[in-house]
């Protein structure tokens, strides 16, 4: 039955059919073979939807696109381009910048890029830099929108493990390699930039640091940067759950957008409240039929022939995350994010646990590797947003992204082996 499983969503998959039709229509062939009513699909559905903790994804979602068309991503750049725009490669670094503060509101990497992109392609080609870094640079610094928390790849882990994770270690265990991975973009940009003389301003007329021009732009940017604040801390002060969190960040969202800064309309109100449904329910009937596909995948006992699979190959820890980090490389070029935790986790994370390797880490693992497959090629999302909006083609910024692909290579290594960096801070609050 495991191999008509898995060969039936192969074939779907070849066909074209959506991930998440794909896969529960593999379930149900299963179940059919087997003799299983098709009522217990319906069932199977219906209980893996109806989950507290799953509410979060729509609230945040609106959270996000309530910021987004409520213009706060012009503040969040232009604190970020007082504090880092006069170094070298300034624009660059300011759109990694911005991407973690709009990250730490968002948890989308697509929203991220689709809210600052088109504000600082632009400003980085009339700066000098060529278009095609200029669009690399946006796509790397989008995958940001997942790692740093809130982050909904993060929630869909942590609800389809197949082992207890909590949502909120996992948001404060990305913070750390979110850090990390912004910090060697960061520097990226800076190598590159100095070496090739993008975005340098003719001698005499370089901007010159000024304190006041900083002060008042992080009071511009302040009540935005407040969001994170509000919703790690009252997960982690015990004052609400991630959930309710979620529903905090659409209240303070509303109320800057509305009553503060007053520049969410009617107009702008409903595109936020149709995109925020339209994702949703996207998500929602992929973890719908991922809980139907995962049941049948524990019936199958899948899980348990993985992991005879790996100690057959090696019992070590470190070549078990080697072929990990390759296997997860792989998919993310082919598979969206959240199909690809939602078919992947169940299998993989309990048999992570038996190498003694911690869940959360292990989510944090899963994550960057499928975030980098956001700019991978054929269906990297991040590239195809940040194309679209610079006007050029994927195959026009394959060269500019190689430095980037180097630079996340590394970061997923040193995030894969030194499992402090996603689990000193979760340690802290235990």
């Amino acid at each position: 039955m495991t191999g008509l499983l898995f060969c039936s969503l192969l074939l779907f998959f070849l066909l074209g059919v959506p991930v998440a039709f794909a896969m529960g229509l593999s379930a149900i062939g299963v179940m059919v073979q087997g003799g299983v009513s098709l009522q217990v699909a319906v069932q199977r559905i219906f209980s893996t939807m109806d989950s507290f903790p799953l509410m979060a994804i729509p609230f945040f979602i609106l959270a996000g696109n309530l910021m987004e068309h409520s213009g706060i991503s012009h503040r969040l750049i232009q604190f970020a381009n007082a504090l880092v725009g006069r170094i070298t490669g300034g624009l660059g670094i300011v759109t990694v910048v911005t991407a973690m503060f709009f990250a730490a509101i968002s948890g989308s990497s697509a929203a991220t890029i689709a809210a600052i992109g088109s504000i600082l392609i632009p400003a980085m080609v009339r700066k000098g830099f060529p278009t095609n870094f200029s669009t690399a640079v946006q796509a790397a610094s989008g995958e940001l929108g997942v790692i740093i928390p809130p982050s909904i790849p993060m929630i869909i882990f942590a609800l389809t493990a197949g082992v207890s994770v909590s949502i909120g270690d996992l948001f404060i265990a990305g913070i750390i390699p979110g850090i990390l991975i912004a910090a060697s973009l960061m520097l990226t940009i800076y190598v590159l930039s100095k070496k090739n003389g993008y975005g340098l301003e003719p001698a005499g007329t370089e901007e010159k640091f000024e304190f006041a021009a900083l002060w008042k732009s992080a009071l511009n940017a302040f009540f935005p940067l407040l969001m994170p604040v509000i919703i790690l801390g009252g997960i982690y002060g015990g004052i609400f759950t991630p959930t309710e969190a979620a529903a905090v960040a659409v209240g303070y969202s509303f109320v800057l957008g509305k009553f503060v800064y007053k520049t969410l309309n009617r107009k702008n109100l409903m595109e936020a409240l149709r995109n925020s449904v339209i994702a949703t329910a996207i998500i929602m009937f992929i973890i719908g039929n991922a809980g139907l596909f995962g049941w049948v995948l524990t019936a199958e006992r899948v899980p348990d022939k993985v992991a005879e699979f790996f100690i057959s190959i090696s019992d070590s820890p470190i070549v078990f995350l080697l072929l990990v980090n390759l296997l997860l490389l792989f998919v993310g070029m082919f598979l969206e994010t959240g199909a690809s935790i939602v078919i992947i986790a169940p299998i993989l994370t309990p048999v992570a646990a038996e190498f003694g390797i911690d869940p959360i880490h292990f989510g944090i693992i899963m994550i960057v590797n499928l975030a980098v497959g956001m700019l991978t090629p054929p269906v990297g999302v991040n590239l195809f947003v940040a194309c679209q909006i610079a006007g050029i083609r994927i195959e026009q910024i394959v060269k500019a992204m190689l430095p980037f692909y180097v630079v996340l290579l590394v970061d997923i290594l040193l995030i894969s082996y030194l499992p402090n960096l996603s689990l000193w801070l979760p340690g802290l609050y235990k």
